[in-house]
């Protein structure tokens, strides 16, 4: 019976051994497994960082450009402004030499140039066709509604 028993203690001792042997090959394809997602994440992360950082370069090239174009537009309103200026000055500066046009600039504007400098607030494409299309509008001499 000893032999036997022998026997068995050694089957179970094999058994146990293939068991053990069996679960580590589990946890070793686990692990591998578990190591080629980790790795295929970092690529997706590198290649998002990659598109991220594309982004903020194309981001910062439009943000120059659009301040350079800033920079410019307020250059061009000040030498506009200063040219206003001029013009006034030299506007007043006819006027105060000559009286006849001193006279001319004083004298209120006649009914139809007075409705070209008045505009409601508008808002929008829509708006501003309805406006223009208006019975406010001005009409050539020659279709004067009110003769």
């Amino acid at each position: 019976m000893s032999a036997l028993r022998q026997v068995l203690y050694g089957l179970a001792l094999l058994a146990a051994l293939g068991l053990f042997a069996w679960a580590q090959q589990q946890r070793l394809a686990r692990a591998e497994s578990e190591t080629r997602l980790a790795i295929q994440g970092q690529q997706q992360a590198e290649q998002r960082g990659e598109r991220q950082q594309l982004t903020i370069a194309t981001l910062e090239s439009h943000l120059q450009r659009e301040r350079r174009a800033q920079t410019d537009l307020r250059q061009l309103q000040a030498r506009l402004q200063q040219g206003l200026a001029d013009r006034e000055r030299t506007i007043e500066n006819l006027k105060r030499e000559n009286r006849d046009l001193q006279q001319w600039a004083d004298q209120p504007l006649p009914p139809p140039a007075h409705r070209l400098r008045q505009r409601p607030a508008l808002t929008g494409a829509a708006a501003y066709h309805q406006w223009l299309s208006g019975s406010t509008a001005l009409h050539p001499s020659s279709n004067n509604p009110n003769p």
